[in-house]
């Protein structure tokens, strides 16, 4: 407990010396991280403009899967975050699944408020459409405000009548920008990483003077008929606990092959961390992608 606490500390401080309110030196400090904690020789990373937007490949350099893809929305607030920082977690999924990892850099706010975020992930999905893969060949994956927009994606897809991707392997998910889940104040006090000023400051930005129930702006409102296998992973300690509580709790109501994996102690997103923790809930998403995405 004592070493848990410990480490629970130093991940605030680490987290407090990148959260800077000049949000472009927030940007740049997260793409340092990125750069430094998600090197690997084993790994190659191929750069693609798309229409004037960064995104990134990620593959293993030795023989690996083509025929299916993970689509990763990264985390950051819809402010911050990009596939730079995204390699805390892309250069694990691509190492461990064996499969080809496409990120990319939506436009942020407050520059770009909403529903940019979301045009941009369509795009993305355009794309792959367009380059060979079928729908069923895509499975999503997003943290914190890249679960949101891996969840609003995907009523997107399902509102315009099209395929929808193979599954969902959400990290912490944002779900619900009404912040009206228990664990906001419950949890402040533990979470190393989030606080309600924080996400006040994201929500401002984000979406200033719009409905926050809105489904693509809080997934949470929105209807999950039919939507594909989802996996979620969440820690105990954070303010977004009820985010994916209440999640799971919809959209198994709705009649979807859902599971949540809450893991105790841990914080927001802590899969980005490199200690035991964390690997161990890194292969638990590639369990649910091997084990039950691609049997079927």
């Amino acid at each position: 407990m004592e070493n848990r606490q410990r480490l629970m500390r130093l991940i605030k401080l680490a987290h407090g010396m990148v959260e800077n309110t000049d949000l472009e030196k927030h940007r740049q400090s997260q793409d340092q991280i990125g750069e430094l904690v998600g090197r690997s020789k084993e790994l190659t990373f191929r750069e693609m403009d798309l229409d004037g937007m960064y995104c990134e490949w990620v593959s293993l350099n030795r023989a690996h899967i083509h025929k299916q893809v993970i689509l990763h929305c990264h985390g950051g607030g819809y402010s911050t975050g990009s596939s730079l920082y995204a390699r805390t977690l892309t250069a694990k999924l691509a190492s461990c699944t064996g499969m080809e990892v496409l990120a990319f850099d939506y436009r942020l706010a407050p520059e770009h408020p909403a529903p940019a975020p979301l045009e941009d992930a369509l795009k993305v999905w355009d794309y792959l459409m367009l380059k060979g893969y079928g729908a069923r060949d895509v499975i999503i994956t997003g943290d914190s405000a890249g679960g949101n927009l891996a969840l609003a994606l995907v009523l997107k897809l399902k509102e315009q009548g099209r395929l929808l991707p193979k599954g969902l392997v959400l990290m912490s998910p944002w779900t619900d920008l009404t912040s009206s889940g228990e664990s906001f104040r419950e949890k402040e006090d533990l979470d190393p990483v989030l606080n309600a000023s924080y996400i006040e400051r994201m929500i401002h930005a984000y979406a200033e003077g719009r409905d926050l129930q809105d489904p693509y702006l809080s997934p949470l409102f929105g209807n999950f008929e039919g939507f594909p296998p989802t996996y979620i992973q969440v820690g105990s300690n954070e303010i977004l606990l009820s985010d994916s509580i209440r999640l799971k709790e919809k959209m198994q109501a709705a009649g979807v092959n859902v599971k949540l994996d809450v893991f105790e102690g841990m914080w927001h997103v802590f899969q980005m961390a490199p200690f035991k923790t964390a690997y161990d809930a890194m292969d638990k998403n590639v369990g649910f992608i091997i084990d039950e995405l691609m049997h079927f």
